[in-house]
């Protein structure tokens, strides 16, 4: 058994642990009891089509709910920031999406956090501020690794920031992860999100496999016994056992 493949089946165990409650608000900018998990949050179907003609690779994902209409309810500091994030797990290399090589697993993130801004080169509510738009989803390719110090049991990968032999691309937000603020186009209509993803920024990978998950994440900026973006709660897992059971689509 290969290593990534010891990594995906790792992975596949932990994320289907008993984790902790996350702290949520209904609907954009309403302010509602916390609550761990909506209709918003549940997913029935998802799939990535490549369409030819394009050179487009399409992510769907549908829920029972609205998409995108659940947010995180702000904390008001980056430390212990609420992070709520549609995923679609991959068995894409690191090097497909710019980074270094590395081990973990390939995931294409499209979150919402009202606390912080990461997406420095973007204006995703087009109000030409670059640094008030966290609570729109946005993507991020990001590498998932096990970690034991977040009931989830998982978290972005992180570095040394003296270590000068991890290359991120140039659209990477600054902190010291295995994360990249791309800027792929999100969709969200009804009970669909869709992000639209140019082939050639995966290495024109059109042939990998994949899942779907909803999860509840939080950014961590004082304790060192915790990783800086770690998973609290797995909402849905689309196989039930993040098999990545699911490929790309003609």
């Amino acid at each position: 058994m290969n290593a990534k493949l010891s990594s995906l089946n790792l992975l596949c165990c932990i994320m289907l642990l008993n984790v902790a409650e996350a702290h949520l608000a209904y609907g954009q900018g309403q302010q509602v009891n916390p609550l761990t998990k909506t209709d918003d949050l549940e997913i029935t179907d998802a799939g990535i089509r490549y369409l030819e003609d394009l050179d487009l690779l399409v992510f769907e994902l549908d829920v029972q709910g609205t998409a995108g209409n659940t947010v995180p309810r702000a904390k008001g500091s980056m430390d212990g920031a609420p992070v709520l994030g549609y995923v679609f797990p991959t068995n894409l290399s690191s090097t497909d999406v710019g980074f270094s090589e590395t081990e973990g697993v390939v995931a294409l993130a499209v979150t919402s956090h009202p606390d912080f801004d990461d997406t420095p080169l973007w204006d995703e509510n087009s109000d030409r501020d670059y640094e008030n738009d966290g609570v729109v989803f946005h993507t991020h390719w990001v590498v998932l690794v096990p970690d034991e110090r977040v009931p989830g049991n998982l978290a972005v990968q992180e570095f040394r920031k003296e270590d000068t032999s991890v290359v991120l691309p140039p659209t990477n937000p600054g902190l010291p992860m295995y994360m990249d603020s791309p800027g792929h186009a999100v969709v969200l209509r009804g009970k669909t999100l869709r992000v639209l993803v140019p082939a050639f920024r995966v290495n024109n990978r059109t042939d990998f496999n994949f899942d779907a998950v909803t999860a509840y994440m939080e950014l961590n900026t004082s304790d060192e016994s915790r990783p800086m973006l770690g998973v609290y709660e797995v909402y849905n897992i689309l196989s039930g056992d993040l098999s990545l059971p699911y490929s790309v689509s003609r």
